[in-house]
């Protein structure tokens, strides 16, 4: 049973690492619907350089540094150029789910590295996903910065005639949302799942994305909802683990998604909308050009 809470707690932490960077992006404005190609870029080539240097450290540093480079890049197509959010998104994630599979042919299987300690039973990641919780709460609701992020994310032309520069707060937005995609896939490849092989992801990107919804933009409901999914997506990789013998593997598989359509019903009340929801960033998704 611990094993099993273990395993859901390591995929939690996968979904609110990735779910935060997306929300941070989305809270000023901008709309990257390339979460699972960003993470697929920081899982291959955080894996490609662990096993090559023996170093965890640069496996994450990559992992990290390539998830910067590509949201930098988003925010090119979508800032500067004004372009459509969700075709560079999806240009992202082509283009992982391609070049991955190309870089990480040669190093397919297990990454043969001693695995990472944990901290009292737990993956040590588990600890960092709370902190980055709390902290990109605390800097959207308590600080300046946060305010300068959710005004350009509501209307960027007031922002700007105020005195914010809207560019200069979306592409740090999403530049940090980038690196904590790459970090969320370099823990899924290095931590998590250690093993590479053709598109492992298998979707999570997506799940993270979803998340960012599920939310409603605020990152402790995110934290509970990645909570939720990890420990629906476990069992239903695992139900023996839990009830054996009861139902089969794939009624169980249908568990997480039967769930998740219950909460978001509860969730899309008014009262609960009120009482613990943000509202939707009014200009999520427009391009927003300086006259």
């Amino acid at each position: 049973m611990w094993e099993f809470w273990v395993r859901s707690l390591d995929a939690s932490t996968i979904f609110l690492i990735a779910g935060l960077g997306e929300l941070f992006g989305q809270r000023s404005g901008i709309l990257n619907v390339g979460v699972e190609g960003v993470m697929l870029f920081g899982a291959t080539l955080g894996f490609i350089t662990a096993q090559m240097t023996g170093s965890y450290l640069l496996g994450f540093a990559i992992g990290i540094a390539i998830g910067g480079l590509l949201g930098f890049l988003h925010g090119f197509f979508s800032i500067t150029l004004g372009g459509d959010q969700v075709v560079s998104g999806m240009g992202i994630w082509i283009l992982g789910f391609g070049l991955t599979t190309y870089l990480g042919s040669p190093f397919t299987g297990p990454l043969g590295m001693e695995r990472i300690p944990t901290i009292f039973g737990l993956s040590p990641f588990f600890y960092v996903g709370i902190i980055l919780a709390a902290i990109i709460y605390f800097v959207l609701t308590r600080t300046s910065l946060g305010l300068r992020i959710r005004s350009v994310g509501e209307n960027p032309a007031v922002a700007e005639v105020s005195g914010i520069s809207v560019s200069k707060t979306r592409y740090l937005c999403v530049t940090v949302g980038g690196m904590l995609m790459g970090f969320a896939g370099a823990v899924y490849g290095l931590d998590y799942n250690p093993v590479w092989s053709y598109n492992f992801l298998l979707g999570w990107g997506f799940i993270a994305l979803a998340l960012v919804f599920f939310s409603m933009w605020n990152p402790l409901i995110l934290l509970g909802g990645s909570l939720l999914f990890g420990t629906m997506w476990q069992l239903s990789l695992s139900p023996e683990l839990v009830l054996p013998g009861v139902l089969s593997r794939y009624i169980w598989r249908m568990v997480p998604f039967g769930i998740t359509v219950i909460v978001l019903l509860f969730m899309s009340t008014k009262r609960f909308r009120t009482r613990w929801g943000a509202a939707r960033p009014e200009a999520l998704g427009q391009p927003y050009l300086k006259e």
